[in-house]
């Protein structure tokens, strides 16, 4: 079993400097759509049989578009949305951002996993729905799923389920737009084989 977790395209938000995880209304750039059709067609021969996306709109946007090139309908799953700020949601000002990165430290540096901003999810709460599903996937493990998500819940939780990846590993090795992590299930758990153009031994 391989699970492929892809990032979206570039965003409206990306451009905008927008902290909008949660409830967005921003789609795909006209950019963003061209790195989603370039990983589509790296995508193609592989034997992908599911497709899972988070509800967010620049999430499905790039699930409709692998779905046009790989002909794979999609299911859509709360565990893989971006997580909720709070708050902090539809800011752009640099005290905003500023708080965003204090809770994203507190976090992955301080194992403060319960702070969280106002109105928005904790590492736990978060912990709490992404790892739970992962581990369902388990159930059909003769199955390739793809999972259409974003960076900031990938990057804190594929540390928790990847057994080669730690925090350490993502502070230095971020997923781009469009971008696909590889990790294939194996004795020990589910093992990282490729983050983006880096592949592991």
């Amino acid at each position: 079993m391989k699970l492929y977790f892809v990032r979206h395209g570039e965003s409206e938000a990306n451009i905008r400097h927008v902290i909008s995880n949660y409830g967005s209304g921003f789609g795909l750039t006209e950019r963003g759509k061209g790195q989603v059709h370039a990983l589509a067609e790296r995508l193609n021969d592989l034997p992908i049989s599911t497709m899972y996306s988070s509800p967010v709109l620049r999430a499905m946007d790039t699930a409709d578009i692998l779905y046009q090139t790989l002909g794979l309908p999609y299911r859509v799953h709360e565990a893989l949305r971006e997580y909720n700020c709070g708050v902090l949601e539809g800011k752009s000002d640099e005290e905003s951002w500023r708080l965003h990165h204090h809770y994203y430290e507190e976090w992955t540096l301080h194992r403060k996993y319960d702070d969280k901003p106002e109105g928005g999810e904790s590492f736990v709460d978060i912990r709490n729905r992404f790892v739970p599903f992962i581990e369902s996937l388990k159930r059909n493990d003769d199955e390739d799923v793809l999972l259409v998500g974003h960076g900031g819940i990938f990057h804190l939780m594929l540390p928790l389920v990847l057994a080669n990846v730690d925090d350490d590993y993502v502070r230095t090795h971020t997923i781009g737009h469009a971008e696909c992590i590889v990790a294939e299930l194996q004795a020990a758990g589910f093992k990282c084989l490729a983050w983006g153009d880096a592949e592991f031994a």
